[in-house]
């Protein structure tokens, strides 16, 4: 593709590092950016680079934040001996959206995949593990996606935590077989997590 200048060919090849960004979607986001004014692409241009400077990681759950600790986990109204392991932000994201969830959570920055060479030490299970171990949890719910390297993950936790003087429950499955969590209906989400069941790591749910 032919473009004017060398500037909106650059512009056009960042946007198209977006994914689902392809160079025609990008060389029109070009186009309307040129046509706003300064200010307002100034304030867009802050904005991203923002997300770098500024966003961070509770660290107690592992959420995007811009303290510290994410505002769940410093609510008062959160129930904190309630814990909701999920994969990533985008599923609390998610499940804050059913309004079916008063506890707080634990992001585990992924799950078990041997064929992506993702192991139990490469995401944050242990933390998961100190955090019970502290005595003021009384259930783990597992709320990873229905598939393979979720219910392997789930799996795996529960084996974890079966000493442990916690209950370990999971999500019931309204979530269809090998759906992504994030992508579930509000509804259906939302009665997953009320209609949740004990976590059982020797048979079917």
């Amino acid at each position: 593709m032919n473009y004017p200048s060398e500037t909106i060919a650059n512009a056009v090849e960042q946007l198209s590092r977006f994914p689902g960004v392809g160079k025609k979607t990008a060389l029109r986001l070009v186009l309307y950016l040129l046509r706003q004014n300064p200010e307002d692409v100034k304030r867009m241009s802050e904005a991203m680079n923002r997300l770098k400077t500024d966003v961070k990681y509770c660290e107690v759950c592992g959420n995007i934040s811009d303290q510290p600790k994410c505002r769940i986990c410093l609510s008062p109204r959160r129930d904190a001996s309630v814990v909701c392991v999920v994969r990533d932000f985008q599923d609390i994201m998610a499940i804050e959206n059913t309004g079916q969830y008063s506890g707080v959570y634990h992001v585990l920055g992924g799950v078990i995949s041997p064929l992506e060479g993702i192991g139990p030490d490469e995401i944050r299970i242990a933390e998961l593990i100190e955090r019970v171990d502290k005595g003021e949890i009384s259930e783990v719910l597992l709320a990873l996606s229905a598939n393979m390297e979720g219910d392997t993950t789930s799996f795996y936790i529960a084996r974890k935590l079966e000493t442990k003087p916690v209950k370990i429950s999971a999500i019931a499955r309204g979530i269809s077989v090998g759906g992504e969590l994030e992508y579930a209906d509000e509804i259906t989400l939302g009665r997953s997590i009320m209609q949740r069941i004990p976590y059982r790591s020797d048979s079917e749910f």
